[in-house]
C-alpha cells in the first residue's frame, strides 16, 4: 500500500484571494487602525499618524528578509535590545604601537629566546585551556572570571 507524502507542507494556504489569513490580519488591522486616525484625527494629522501603521502593516504582510517572514524579524531585534547581553573579552593579534618615553640606565632582565611560531602556540593554548575552564567552571554553576561579565 503506497501512501502519498505531503509535498508543500511550508506553503500557507490562500484563504482571502491571493492572500493567507495571516497576510490578511495584517492588513486589515492596518486598514482598522488608519480608518479609526481619519474618523477621529484631523485630515493632515490623520495622515501622519496613520504612515507609519500601514507601512508597517504592509510590511508584516509583504517583505521578507533572507527568506523569513518581517514579523520574525522585528521578533528578533525586539528580543536583542530587551534582553541582556554577553560581553567577552577577545585578545588582538596585533596591538597598537605607541612610543614609550626612554629611560636612561634600567637594565631589563634578558628573557629566554622563542621563536614567533612557539610563541603562537603557546598562547594559543593558553587561549584553549582558559575557555574551557571558562566553559567548565560556567556548567558546574560556578562564579564568572574577570574576563566574562553580563550586562
Amino acid at each position: 500500500m503506497q501512501y502519498q507524502v505531503p509535498q508543500f507542507i511550508e506553503v500557507e494556504d490562500k484563504i482571502f484571494g491571493p492572500l493567507t489569513f495571516k497576510q490578511f490580519l495584517y492588513l486589515a488591522g492596518g486598514a482598522g487602525a488608519s480608518v479609526l486616525f481619519f474618523t477621529l484625527l484631523p485630515l493632515w494629522l490623520a495622515v501622519i499618524v496613520s504612515l507609519p501603521f500601514v507601512a508597517l502593516a504592509l510590511a508584516l504582510a509583504f517583505y521578507t528578509i533572507n527568506d523569513r517572514p518581517f514579523i520574525d524579524v522585528l521578533e528578533h531585534a525586539i528580543s536583542y535590545y530587551i534582553s541582556g547581553k554577553l560581553y567577552l573579552w577577545k585578545q588582538r593579534s596585533e596591538l597598537p604601537q605607541t612610543q614609550a618615553p626612554v629611560q636612561a640606565a634600567t637594565t631589563v632582565p634578558s628573557a629566554p629566546k622563542i621563536s614567533e611560531s612557539r610563541l603562537k602556540e603557546l598562547a594559543w593554548s593558553l587561549n584553549i585551556k582558559d575557555r574551557e575552564a571558562l566553559s567548565g567552571s560556567s556548567e558546574q554553576g560556578q562564579s564568572k572570571t574577570s574576563a566574562e561579565f553580563r550586562i
